[in-house]
Order: C-alpha cells, then structure tokens, then sequence
C-alpha cells in the first residue's frame, strides 16, 4: 500500500524518487512519455469529474465524487496495511465517576432527551419507532439529513415490516416505490440460470422515504440537530452526555450509535474480518431493462493488481427513466496489504460492465457512481461496551456478512429493537450487559461467514479458479430442486436451519466431489468454527420451535428485570434462527403451526384426563422440581441455578416434553441433554460462543 499511495501523491516518477535508487537517465522524448502517461486522469476520474454532483448526504453510498472515492480509498488502504490495528482513533467514549445532575456540565446542558440517536439516514427510522412509543428522541446528523439519490432495493414484504412497526404506510410505500420488476436472474458463468421472483424487486427512493420519516418524526416531537458532529460522549451514573462539534451538550439515558460501518465508538482502530468491496454506476441507455440480476457471475476469479479477486454482479431497473439501470460489482476480500482499491476495482469495472450487459460504454450516459465497502466482523453482531450506549444497524453488523448495506436488515430488526430499547428505557436496564441483550449472538448470522470465506479469492489457491462459480451453482441448483421454501430465505440473506441441511445434504449426494475443494478453499479450522455455528443453529432452532411455546405464557409473571431479560432471550432464539417475518409463509410457517398444534393437543389431552380424575389440573405446577427432575440431573445442576427464582420456567418446560411432547427412549435422552445445555447457556455466562473481544 506504500507504492499505491506515493503514485497518488506523485505519480511514476514520485515512485522512483520516494522508494527506489534513481533511475537511468533516459531520453527526453521518453521521460516526457512516461510524465504524460503517469499524469493522465483515469477513465475513473475523468467518468466521475464530468458528473454534476448536487450534494453529498450521510451513509453508504451518500457520496458520489471522486474526491469522496479517493477519501475512501485512503481509509481502505490503511485497513489493507500490515499492522493487525488499524491506527488507533482518539478515545470518543469515557466514564465519568457520579452524578450527572450534579456535575459542572449539567449547567451547560442544552437538552434532555430520553433517547439520542447518532447518525440520522438509518438512525432516523429507530428514532421514529421509539418517538411512536412516546419516548422524547433526538437525532444529530453531522451533515443535512436526507436520502441519497441512488435507489435501495428490497422486496415489498420486507417493507411491510416497517408499517406493522408503524413508521410507515401502505400508501407510503405506494409513494416510495419508483420501479418494480420480475422475474430475478441468479447465474453462474454458462452452467445456468435460476430465475425467482419478488427478491429484491422494488426500487425504492431514499431521498422520499427519509422525506416521509423526517416528518413523521417531526409531527412525534423530534428534534433534529444537523450538521454537528459528535465530538464526545460521558457516561454517568445517571445520564449519557453528548458533546457536538459545536460545543453544545445534551443529556439522554440512553445513546443510540447509528454512524455507520466506521463509527468511531465502538470499532476503535480494530480491523475487520472480511470485507465486501462495492462499485457500480447507474447509467441511461439500456434498451433491454425489465428484468433484474440477484446474483451473477460471468467469469473465473481473475488477478488485480498483487491480489485476486472473484467479481460478481447485481443489476436493476431504475426507477428514473425507462432506459436507466443500475449495475453493481462486489468482491470479497480478506483486508491485506496488496489488496485492490476501490479506483482499480472502477477500472476493471468500466470494461466489464458493457460485456456483463451486451451493450457500449460510448452508447452509455453516466448518471452517477456508485462505490462503498463494508467490513464484516465474526462477532457480530457486537455486545455494548458501555453503559447507556448501543449500536444500531451497520455499527452494530447486524447485517449479513455476505451483503452490502444495512437496509434489508434494518426492516428485519426494527421491530424487535423498537419494543426492546423502550423496555430497557423504560425500566432503566440501561447497563451494558442489559443492552447486549439487544444485540445477541446469532448463530444463523455466524453460520453466513462459512459463505463469505467460501466466496472470497485466495491468492495462493491449489483449487480449480472456477471453483465458486461450480460451488454457488451446485448449491443454487439443489436449493431450487427443494423448492421456493428452501431458496427464497438465502436470497433474502437469511440462513435457517432445515433448510441448510436439506441443501448442504443434497449437494454431498449429487456433488460429493466437490467437497474436497471446500477444505482446501476455506480451511479445516474455519470449517470447524463453523460446525459450532452451525450445531448452534440447529438448537435455537429447536429452542423458537418448542421452547419458546413452553416458557411465553409465563413471562408476565416474571419480575420486571427478569421478563426483560428473557424477552430478549425468546427474541434471540427466534432471529438467530432465523424465523423472521419476511420469511414466513417458507420453510418454518409449517413447522410452527406444527408445533403450536402439538401443544394444543398435549394441553387438550391433559384437560380431559382432568375432568375423569386421573390427572389433578394442578399436578404439574404443585409439584417441586425437585420431585420431578432426575435424581442425576438434580445432583449435577450447581445449586446458584437450582435454587435461582426463574428455575420454575425449566421446570415448566420439562413438564411440557414429559407430558407429550416428545415420545420415545431416544427422545428421552435428548431431551435431558437438551434440558442441561438450556441450563447451562442461558444461566451461567461463561458458556457462550460468542467472542468476548469487543
């Protein structure tokens, strides 16, 4: 990265001087050559500077000159450098011993607020949320607060997620909505093409849909403080203290970090996992333009610069004219030194483009650029590491580690953040191992990483060079033998349980010569890493199916901290294994009405053995425990969990699959063992495959 940044600063010939010996002197005619040609704009640069820009707004995507690219290059190249750490950033976050109110800052004060929400393009639609629920909410935004030009592509289902939280309108969505379009093509250089539909098959605008928050928002009492930045956050006993650029304080009980994939709060100079590198442009002049590419790839992983890189593609109508479409191509890359800018990336992608899409670039008019990365992290999504501060959205990398951009997963989570953060609120469960609750381990989200690993280049590689194009294609192909249940949740980048098994299990069977280039593309470790993930999945799975039916009626006995917390617990068992709303009608609707009809029956069942006498209506809830649990298991359990106030509710949940649930000697030891690891995950803190780097 050292060579990359003194051609910046001065081309060829800065690199000869800054790195190397001078070199022989050469002819006048030749030097001159040599001065143009490392002179000479890119085609990049000449593309972007002929583009009028009316403005740049905050979050991804928010900028589209070449100025704001080679700012963004300049932060990849120093993630890309040798050192494990990032340069360190100043501290933005400090704990301040006392009282707020008692402190000289309270003075200056400005404001109180309930709740304030750092970074307003995605923060605006939680902030929102909260202000329905009668919370006093403010949002700083360090530029103007409004969308970007470039459209967000999503299904209509997912955005009814918004209105069921109540931020939105069907005939809001009417008025977002500038294309729709089916069929979706998913394709792998010349083995064949997979076409579904309503994935991604709404282009909604950005710019009118932030229009409609900002006055929801407004008309709730929200207050919006816009082109300050956060200069620093205190964190007291009793409030958390915003510090702007300007030099204004205001006081909140809670802080609610929306800055993006580089916020300086929580990330501090760590360098990512993974990173999916984007770039694109929506032009005018595409005379074939109804149908949209989820994903594509034309061609083997290919060389760029000292790296190599498998470049896929993604295309869609635009909403702005009939003959406007929109292109991207995505990469994924593990941050090294060597690795490909953004402008190379460009580069490559100016050639590519028209042979992607069968057209020529001369017969193209550039509307605008598109570019922006996204580091991916393995413990995401990340716990709270202060008291009264919690990531929302991209700082928290709550999204797929094998998508790009936050809004897909904004819809899938604002519900569950919205009821959540107002609970902790409201009830003060404001610390930071309350507000981690929020932000769960997620085994479906973890299980993504074997798939990003999976599509990522390696330099030195002893596989085929079209090996992901051959291992996307055999599972895209078995995913569609099983059927739209199987298919649709992975296209919307959300991993579940059964259906993974069904795939990766019809793959062993049709494809098993693939597999030993899966070890040597990904690793045995990885893979083992995985296999946790994955083991996990299955189990949450087990626990939102049964579990969770077993232990809800009881919540609202619970003290206030204690149905808090297993709330949140509930919650998490359910997303992380990723039964969402939007994937509902698929693969586990059935199996929940499954469910729910086995309970139904069990308790029917009991009632009637009730009424004859030979079951007491209250035997399961008169009993101890202790009467009922296995004299091994009683003898094994440390007695801080035996004797803990919420052991009742596994005892509940032990009476359920004894009394019908499960049947069968085999079912009999799984579900002790079940029982124990229940036990032992959600009571004791150490038990927990969820890193504890932060």
């Amino acid at each position: 990265m050292a060579m990359v940044s003194q051609m910046k600063n001065g081309g060829l010939l800065c690199l000869f001087h800054g790195s190397f010996a001078a070199p022989p002197s050469l002819p006048t005619r030749r030097r001159f050559y040599i001065s143009a040609q490392a002179s000479a704009p890119s085609r990049t640069q000449r593309i972007m500077e002929s583009i009028p820009v009316n403005g740049e707004v905050g979050g991804a995507g928010g900028a589209y000159s070449y100025t704001a690219l080679k700012r963004l290059d300049d932060v990849w190249s120093s993630i890309c450098s040798a050192s494990p750490v990032v340069e360190e950033p100043r501290q933005v976050v400090s704990n301040v011993p006392g009282l707020f109110s008692k402190s000289e800052q309270a003075e200056k004060c400005k404001d109180i607020f309930d709740v304030l929400v750092c970074g307003g393009t995605l923060g605006i639609f939680i902030a929102t949320a909260l202000s329905c629920k009668g919370l006093r909410v403010g949002i700083v935004e360090k530029s103007v607060l409004r969308g970007r030009e470039q459209e967000w592509n999503i299904s209509r289902k997912e955005l009814l997620e918004l209105v069921e939280v109540g931020v939105l309108t069907e005939d809001d969505i009417d008025h977002v909505t500038t294309s729709n379009f089916n069929p979706n093509r998913c394709g792998f250089e010349g083995k064949g093409e997979i076409w579904v539909n309503d994935i991604l098959n709404l282009g909604i605008s950005p710019a009118k849909l932030i229009e409609i928050m900002r006055k929801r928002f407004d008309s709730l009492g929200g207050v919006i403080f816009e082109g300050c930045g956060v200069s620093h956050i205190s964190i007291y006993e009793d409030a958390a203290v915003l510090e702007l650029g300007d030099g204004k304080i205001l006081s909140s009980r809670l802080i609610i970090d929306a800055m993006g994939n580089f916020s300086p709060v929580i990330r501090r100079g760590r360098k990512p996992d993974g990173v999916c590198l984007v770039v694109g442009s929506c032009c005018r002049g595409f005379k074939e333009n109804t149908k949209s590419d989820v994903i594509f790839s034309n061609a083997s992983a290919k060389r760029v610069g000292q790296s190599v890189a498998h470049y896929f593609w993604e295309a869609f109508p635009a909403g702005s004219g009939p003959l406007d479409r929109t292109t991207y191509m995505f990469t994924y890359l593990y941050p090294e030194p060597g690795c490909p800018i953004l402008e190379d990336l460009l580069e490559d992608y100016w050639v590519l483009m028209p042979q992607y899409q069968g057209v020529s670039l001369d017969d193209l008019e550039v509307l605008r650029v598109i570019y922006g990365i996204f580091p991916t992290y393995r413990d995401s999504p990340l716990p709270a590491a202060f008291d009264r501060v919690l990531q929302f959205g991209d700082a928290s990398g709550i999204q797929s580690p094998v998508s790009f951009g936050g809004f897909g997963s904004l819809t899938r989570h604002l519900g569950r953040l919205s009821a959540g953060i107002n609970e902790a609120v409201n009830g003060n469960f404001l610390d930071s191992e309350s507000l981690s609750l929020l932000n769960p381990y997620m085994p479906n989200l973890s299980a993504s990483w074997l798939f990003q690993r999976a599509m990522s280049a390696k330099k030195q590689s002893d596989v085929s060079p079209n090996f992901i194009n051959e291992l996307l294609y055999a599972n895209f192909e078995s995913m569609q033998k099983l059927g739209d249940p199987v298919l649709r949740p992975f296209l919307q980048d959300v991993i579940q349980f059964g259906p993974l098994v069904k795939t990766l299990g019809l793959v062993m069977l049709t494809r098993p010569l693939i597999i030993p280039s899966i070890f040597k593309q990904v690793g045995l470790p990885v893979l083992i890493d995985w296999f946790g993930h994955f083991v996990m999945l299955g189990y949450y799975t087990f626990l939102s199916s049964y579990i969770d039916l077993a232990i809800r009626p009881y919540l609202n006995g619970f003290p206030d901290k204690t149905r808090y917390e297993w709330e949140r617990k509930l919650e998490a068992w359910k997303y992380g294994a990723g039964r969402l709303a939007s994937t509902e009608g698929s693969y586990f609707l059935q199996e929940s009405k499954q469910a729910v009809t086995r309970l139904a029956r069990t308790q029917k069942n009991n009632r009637k053995l009730a009424e004859n006498n030979e079951l007491s209506p209250n035997s399961s809830s008169s009993s101890s425990p202790a009467d009922v649990l296995p004299e091994v298991l009683r003898h094994s359990l440390p007695p801080k969990i035996f004797n803990s106030e919420d052991f009742k509710l596994f005892f509940f949940f032990f009476e359920a699959l004894r009394n019908g649930l499960w049947k069968g000697k085999v079912f009999r030891a799984c579900r002790l063992m079940l029982l124990i690891l229940s036990l032992l995950m959600f009571r004791c803190p150490q038990v927990s495959f969820r890193s504890q780097k932060v």
